[in-house]
């Protein structure tokens, strides 16, 4: 097994290397004056079964681009295997023609994957579950949940409400509410544009309860800030939001600050754009994909990861 390692999170996949019992494949990547992407792999990987890890987020182009690049550099360098690690999967938003004239932009990102030349691919917590049906190559789609609903049954009180923060939240809200043996409510909202959300509605019973938002991905903290107001105005007894992708940016951290929420929980599927203040809380998902990339090796079982004990 070689484990390489893009630039868009090297903290992570050293994580998940030490976790792995083994070190980081050597590669020299760096840019051209003109912002062209050089990759070399300066180890022998001949023959060997080659994980690739890199989240496409923020930058997500030059991130997408120096993952191809150095798929292909290891395809050229005679890999048996490649397999491309993605804790977060850019461009998922994009997975379907809601307007005229539009791209599926998260079906393009999945062919220009399979076209550079990967075998399976490994990721965590897609937007939309019929991402995986883009491929045509093996997918394992983890989920944070063991991860993050550990943390929540020993931090949060009992009387728990789990919210979604939108309609199309509800499955997932609902999952992580039969984990949490709590109830669910839902919010509706209007999104007036990318970074302005209004909470129109609650269904739902919140009143006295501690509620907690549960969503796939923030950026701006609109969504999660709205509904968390709508819950203070339900009669909430305090509120805390789990996401598993954070992509905050610095107004969604100043959002995040001066909202009702008391507690934000995230992965480290992506590096932190800023200072993410002492509402956030941390959780790493390294020991989870490590043990996946160990039983895809192995052609092992990865279905025992999605159990909650």
């Amino acid at each position: 097994m070689k484990i390489l390692a893009g630039t868009a999170h090297q903290d992570l996949a050293r994580r998940i290397a030490k976790a792995v019992g083994t070190e980081l494949c050597a590669a020299e990547i760096r840019k051209f004056p003109d912002g062209e992407i050089f990759v070399k792999i300066t180890e022998n990987i001949r023959g060997r079964d080659v994980f690739i890890i890199q989240p496409t987020s923020f930058p997500p182009n030059d991130n997408l681009m120096e993952l191809l690049i150095m798929i292909d550099a290891a395809k050229r360098a005679s890999a048996k295997r490649i397999t491309a690690v993605l804790p977060y999967y850019g461009y998922a938003r994009q997975d379907r023609k809601d307007q005229p004239r539009v791209p599926i932009t998260a079906k393009l990102v999945a062919n220009l994957l399979v076209a550079a030349g990967i075998n399976r691919i490994l990721t965590m917590d897609l937007h939309a579950q019929q991402i995986q049906g883009f491929f045509d190559i093996p997918v394992d789609h983890l989920y944070a949940a063991p991860v993050i609903v550990k943390y929540l049954r020993e931090k949060t009180p009992e009387n728990l409400v789990v919210v979604a923060p939108d309609t199309g939240g509800m499955k997932q809200a609902a999952a992580y509410a039969d984990m949490l043996g709590a109830g669910v409510a839902v919010v509706g909202k209007e999104r007036k544009s990318a970074e302005d959300v209004a909470a129109t509605h609650l269904v739902g019973n919140v009143k006295g309860c501690n509620a907690v938002l549960v969503d796939d991905m923030t950026s701006t903290a609109g969504t999660l800030t709205a509904a968390a107001r709508l819950l203070v105005d339900a009669g909430a007894a305090s509120i805390r939001a789990v996401v598993s992708h954070s992509l905050l940016n610095c107004k969604g951290v100043e959002r995040l600050a001066n909202s009702p929420i008391e507690e934000l929980v995230i992965t480290d599927s992506v590096p932190q754009r800023c200072d993410v203040g002492e509402k956030v809380k941390v959780l790493s998902v390294a020991e989870l994909l490590a043990e996946a990339i160990q039983r895809i090796h192995s052609n092992s079982s990865v279905t025992s990861l999605f159990e909650i004990t």
